[in-house]
């Protein structure tokens, strides 16, 4: 580990955890990075799950649970994560360099998923911050593609510089190899800024109820139960006040046991 932390012994393997060695590192701006790592063979997981992710502390490995942001294909696994000065694993976490070793857990799962959510036309992504990378999970597998018309990724931050993968959403995936037709058709990039000048800013509520987020789709100008489907992943008041405006607007919460008309992660908002 960098920073001092090379000194410390190789990282072992327990009943629920790999060891796997950091690949790639990407800084997007001074509180904001993402990261690839190995992939076990055996690691299976469905796009828009969770695993839980860390190094090792004092006594016991600590570890936080992390969206993964790479597709169920990818042979690398690949996460987005904020820098937190003082946090207990991101202030480490923010320090990995390419070589290094990170603990993985063995069983991914969650609730963000395709399986959780009934048919539908237009599959609505809405998230803030890091709430994106699940979404960019799923919107790099084909399987969403066959199952939507559309698919719109709606990406909501305070900083421009905090918009993450911004060249691949706005280019449509057009490097990717495996979706770049269908996404070049059917994938809808909505980023929105709060706290600086940009082409569109605004919290997403707003752009729901102005009708800049249905600009250029098919179908409906506001949400319709019938036909959209949706996903919720970021700030806890996010997810709380558009749960409430989905229920009020006739929309089912889903689950793995019960598909519905929308999903939230529930790992972590309690």
């Amino acid at each position: 580990m960098s920073d001092g932390q090379a000194v410390m012994a190789p990282l072992e393997p327990t009943t629920a955890l790999t060891v796997e060695e950091v690949l790639t590192v990407r800084h997007w701006n001074e509180h904001l990075f993402s990261f690839t790592m190995s992939r076990p063979a055996s690691f299976r997981f469905r796009s828009g799950e969770f695993v839980m992710l860390g190094l090792q502390g004092e006594k016991r490995p600590l570890l936080r649970a992390y969206s993964i942001a790479s597709p169920s294909w990818a042979e690398e696994i690949e996460f987005l994560s904020i820098k937190v000065p003082d946090g207990p694993l991101t202030s480490r976490l923010q320090l990995v360099q390419p070589g290094d070793q990170i603990y993985l857990g063995r069983k991914p799962t969650g609730t963000l998923v395709t399986d959780a959510l009934l048919p539908g036309k237009r599959l609505f992504m809405l998230s803030t911050g890091t709430g994106l990378a699940p979404f960019m999970s799923l919107i790099r597998d084909p399987d969403v593609y066959d199952l939507y018309d559309e698919v719109i990724v709606v990406h909501c931050v305070r900083r421009v510089s905090d918009l993450a993968y911004r060249e691949e959403l706005e280019s449509q995936l057009a490097e990717d190899p495996l979706v770049s037709e269908q996404a070049l058709v059917q994938l809808h990039y909505v980023p929105t800024v709060t706290r600086e000048p940009f082409h569109t800013t605004g919290r997403i509520g707003a752009l729901v109820e102005s009708g800049r987020l249905f600009e250029g789709l098919k179908g409906d100008q506001r949400f319709n139960p019938e036909t959209d489907r949706v996903m919720l992943c970021g700030s806890m008041d996010m997810i709380k006040d558009f749960s409430a405006d989905l229920e009020s607007w006739g929309f089912t919460e889903g689950s793995n046991a019960k598909p519905g008309d929308f999903v939230i992660e529930r790992a972590f908002v309690g």
